[in-house]
């Protein structure tokens, strides 16, 4: 397959890491030729980097196969990520699949893209996760103003829902002085913020000398970025030295993210989380004590096997009592291979909607509690598109705004008036803004 004029579309399921890495992939196919074009259009070849997470991602992923098949049935369909890794045979087996690419070998699809044509079957390439151990840098750049930029992969918890381990590998980082010439190339782009993802950020440097708090040290010193902000970090990584670091520091956001899953001790340990409900309150208050206006998200999973109603009222309770700013909401969805999968007293699949939905609720409610304590005040906006004629950013503490201004404003920083809570966001106005 000749790379001349060949066109190419890519579609990215699940996390900001996953971005990160389909960016990264993208950018050395456009360095050899080819075009790259929207997943909706027509494409040559069609590049799928999959999730597995929950069971919706799985079938999200084969729903996308059909529609690049629809789209041009003489394209070919390339599937890559956690779900390629886990399940290469399952994949291949699906009508219109052409190439398979476990964890380790989707960052070379350029060296295999050319035997395509040459094969009959389906071309499974997976080397097994124990023999996964090199750290491939990736970022996401020229897409939006913020940047994904991948400090750490896998993962050495052994969490009984989570399938990561066995999708992406043990946990490993690269050196301190790699990984900050990636993020001045990611600076030297032109992006106004960095976002640092992986796996398990908090165990940057592991397997090294190094440590994630000597990374966010160097990292504070960064030309050329306005902004850094941690994706999410586990709670018994988030140490009070993290905290004030980045309370006091040049770039980093009052805006923490940390994974709770159940606010039941008892679930919890059958999770096997490393941490209890009052390391978590402990850190939140630890947060607000150092930065009362910071931002604070949870991952929280309903329907856990074992949950019961008091287990969840428990959860609902103690979330509704932290001083934390909104939710992101799983479902409990069966992972096969995790211990989890065979535990006893599974929740019904009503029960789950019941509890997520209650769950939803009360996050918009803690978003909207935290919005209506900045009206009336001024917050540095950073400026990401246009939507519905209005420019749309996010404050340092991760407000999203809305103002009435015109698009030139993209990627651009400038304080702003919040007047108002209006369909989800905060009506704003630029200050000192006479129009």
């Amino acid at each position: 397959m000749s790379t001349q004029t060949k066109t190419i579309a890519f579609h990215t399921l699940g996390c900001k890491l996953n971005f990160s890495e389909t960016s990264t992939i993208s950018r050395d196919f456009v360095q050899h030729g080819f075009e790259k074009v929207d997943y909706r259009d027509k494409a040559d070849i069609y590049v799928i980097n999959t999730c597995s997470v929950t069971e919706n991602a799985n079938k999200e992923a084969r729903k996308l196969i059909r529609k690049a098949k629809r789209r041009n049935p003489d394209s070919s369909v390339v599937v890559i990520g956690c779900y390629a890794q886990l399940k290469p045979k399952e994949i291949a087996e699906m009508d219109g699949v052409d190439m398979v690419l476990g964890s380790e070998e989707k960052f070379n699809i350029l060296d295999h893209i050319d035997k395509i044509s040459m094969e009959q079957d389906t071309m499974v390439i997976q080397s097994c996760i124990e023999h996964v151990n090199e750290f491939r840098p990736s970022y996401s750049i020229g897409e939006r103003t913020r940047s994904y930029l991948k400090i750490q992969d896998g993962c050495d918890y052994t969490c009984s829902f989570c399938t990561i381990p066995l999708a992406r590998g043990k946990s490993r980082s690269d050196n301190i002085i790699n990984t900050m010439k990636v993020a001045q190339e990611v600076a030297n782009g032109g992006t106004k913020e960095i976002v640092l993802t992986g796996v398990n950020v908090g165990d940057y440097g592991k397997d090294s000398d190094d440590s994630f708090q000597d990374l966010l040290t160097e990292l504070d010193h960064l030309d050329g970025i306005e902004r850094i902000r941690i994706s999410s970090i586990e709670p018994n990584l988030l140490g009070e030295e993290i905290i004030e670091f980045c309370n006091a520091s040049r770039l980093f956001m009052p805006h923490y993210h940390m994974p709770l899953q159940s606010g039941s001790n008892k679930i919890l340990r059958s999770m096997r989380r490393r941490y209890d409900r009052d390391l978590y309150r402990s850190r939140v208050e630890m947060i607000k004590s150092v930065e009362p206006d910071a931002c604070i998200g949870a991952d929280v999973i309903v329907g856990f096997p074992g949950e019961t109603d008091d287990d969840f009222l428990d959860t609902y309770y103690f979330i509704n009592d932290l001083d934390i700013s909104y939710l992101h909401v799983f479902t409990y969805s069966e992972r096969q291979d995790t211990d989890a999968s065979n535990y006893n007293d599974p929740v019904t699949y009503e029960k789950r909607s019941e509890r997520s939905k209650m769950l939803h609720i009360l996050s918009d409610k803690k978003r909207r509690y935290f919005y209506d304590q900045f009206l009336n005040c001024t917050r540095d906006v950073l400026f990401e598109n246009m939507k519905n004629g209005q420019l749309i950013g996010h404050s340092d503490n991760y407000i999203q705004i809305k103002v009435d201004e015109s698009s030139d404003l993209i990627n651009t920083l400038h304080p702003t008036n919040l007047i108002k809570v209006d369909g989800g966001m905060v009506l704003g106005h630029l200050k000192n803004r006479t129009s």
